[in-house]
């Protein structure tokens, strides 16, 4: 079974202050657009293939899915999203978490996923 690999668009993008602000949805748009690269290489400790879910909520719902990259729209908190994903995987399927947030580290980590830092899929020199 891939690894599920749920990744916080907004924790993600907010951690890099690139301008995002101006254009939340083009910004969640270039994570899509870059995380499609990782569906086949997969991420540090967890070998490729993976399956990548981008969660968006606000200003970025409705990017659209990409090959290699499922988006989810959040009707509200994409941190309920994220946990409602991670909880209803396939019993013994590896998840992990790509968000900066403790507290969401902490949701998931209850439900067995384990979590890596936004940096686990940036650019070099802190992209997005």
């Amino acid at each position: 079974m891939r690894t599920l690999v749920i990744v916080d668009a907004a924790n993600v993008i907010g951690s890099v202050p690139d301008g995002w602000w101006r254009d939340r949805r083009g910004a969640a748009e270039r994570l899509r657009d870059r995380l499609a690269g990782f569906e086949a290489s997969g991420l540090p400790g967890h070998p490729g293939p993976v399956e990548i879910v981008l969660v968006v909520e606000g200003a970025a719902r409705g990017v659209e899915s990409v090959p290699g990259v499922r988006v989810e729209s959040a009707p509200g908190s994409g941190d309920v999203r994220i946990v409602a994903l991670a909880s209803a995987r396939e019993t013994g399927r590896a998840c992990v978490v790509i968000t900066a947030d403790r507290e969401l580290r902490r949701r998931v980590e209850a439900h067995g996923a384990q979590y890596l830092g936004p940096r686990a899929v940036q650019l070099p020199g802190g992209r997005t």
